[in-house]
């Protein structure tokens, strides 16, 4: 492990548990009768539906519209009809409007054809491109793609960074991209290249994939793409952007500032895939990878599912639950969202789906805070997780928001190591969600 890069401040190694998945190759589910499809799978402003009940739709076909400058297309995944628009919940508890389709009846998936044709175009059209056909972050963050490339005018995007470190614990679906779609991910970062024009390219893979680092290194070689594959060491959350940019170019993104402000513009591979898929292959998002996971599910793996898809499909495409279940989690066990509603759909920030029994699951009472510093210690923002808890808690959201709120990543390496077991997550994003709503900056 030694010399190898990495982000300096804090941070925690929770055990991979990526045996589960790692080696199951990607495997196509059954596309369901009937599809829920939520217009609000991205950060940002919600779509707005286009079709009304009873309209006929086509696969790839746009049925919400962007509502925003942060917003996104949303697109059908089947042929079908409309039977119901109607309100949700998704798996963060949020509400969203959704489209039901019912499927057609013998439905059988369109095939693709690669164009080349995006060689010829501009940066703009490209990335007119990304933004017509819904592309959006598929680390788990979900913001409209299109906005992230376009560089603002007077800044450089001296790097352009794709982040392949998926720290996640149980998580393997971005490992068998850049395993099984090698050719497609790299054509992909040509066409952000071509897009965001950056002075460097390099890509982040943490030293847990070196059958990935291999095929990376070597076709990047083979096909003469300047790409320089950093090796990094283990360590959770590298993968959110700051640390990311910070192991791999030694720059740090202020506090309030974004990653273009130090020349950087990160990009998920999931991302690269779907840029792919849209740019090359004129296909929408409207399905993704996701890793099925955890000692409560028979046969985990990971599964191309297409948006609206029932979770519960999902899990019974990997042989079902074992019986001794006593959580899900929608995304990875550090920042996901646990939830009950196996009928939730899938949707394009969707990246996982953990089935936990208790030898997994460390459930203790909460007690009170033994001032061990231990959150302060592994915090990677350098943030006091306890003193704003202890704001919180307080109602005193202006204390919390003037130590440091809005910084915080939400990656749950405090409540990790809390001895005490507070929920200090949870507390974080109330603060952030009630100063939002009294308005307290």
């Amino acid at each position: 492990m030694k010399g190898l890069k990495t982000f300096s401040k804090g941070g925690i190694h929770p055990h991979g548990r990526k045996n589960f998945t790692n080696k199951k190759a990607i495997v196509k589910a059954e596309i369901p009768d009937t599809l829920v499809v939520p217009m609000s799978q991205h950060l940002g402003a919600p779509a707005e539906a286009v079709v009304s009940v009873g309209d006929e739709v086509l696969e790839g076909m746009q049925i919400g519209k962007p509502t925003g400058f942060i917003s996104a297309s949303i697109h059908s995944p089947v042929d079908g009809r409309v039977k119901e628009i109607t309100d949700i919940f998704l798996v963060n508890g949020m509400k969203s409007r959704a489209v039901v389709i019912e499927k057609t009846e013998g439905f059988i998936p369109s095939v693709k054809e690669k164009s080349d044709d995006w060689k010829t175009k501009s940066p703009q059209e490209l990335n007119e491109i990304v933004k017509d056909l819904g592309v959006v972050g598929m680390g788990g963050a979900t913001f409209p793609a299109n906005v992230k490339f376009a560089v603002p005018k007077g800044a450089i995007a001296e790097y352009l960074i794709i982040n392949a470190v998926e720290c996640e614990p149980y998580l393997s679906a971005d490992h068998r991209l850049l395993i099984e779609k090698t050719s497609e991910i790299l054509e992909g970062i040509r066409i952000i290249q071509k897009i965001v024009n950056p002075k460097k390219i390099a890509i982040g893979i943490e030293i847990n994939k070196p059958d990935a680092i291999d095929i990376i290194r070597r076709c990047a070689a083979a096909e003469n793409l300047d790409l320089e594959v950093v090796s990094l060491k283990m360590k959770y959350p590298q993968g959110d952007e700051k640390q990311l940019i910070k192991a791999v170019t030694g720059r740090e993104v202020p506090s309030g500032a974004l990653p273009i402000e130090v020349g950087c513009v990160v990009s998920n591979v999931g991302t690269v895939n779907a840029v792919y898929d849209a740019v090359v292959m004129n296909q929408p998002l409207y399905e993704r990878v996701v890793s099925v996971s955890g000692l409560g599910v028979k046969n985990p793996g990971n599964i191309l599912a297409r948006v609206g898809t029932p979770i519960r499909q999902l899990i019974d495409a990997c042989g079902g639950m074992t019986g001794k279940q006593i959580k899900v989690i929608a995304g990875g066990p550090m920042m996901g969202f646990a939830f009950y509603d196996l009928d939730t759909p899938v949707t394009k920030g969707t990246s996982g789906i953990l089935v936990l029994t208790d030898k997994e699951v460390a459930e203790a009472p909460q007690t009170a805070c033994l001032s061990c510093g231990k959150c302060v210690t592994v915090c990677p923002m350098g943030l006091n997780p306890t003193k704003m808890f202890k704001y919180i808690d307080h109602s005193d959201y202006q204390g919390a928001m003037d130590t440091g709120l809005m910084d915080c990543k939400e990656c749950g390496c405090c409540a990790f190591t809390c001895p005490a077991h507070i929920p200090l997550v949870q507390g974080m994003r109330l603060g952030k969600k009630m100063a939002r709503k009294k308005k307290v900056s």
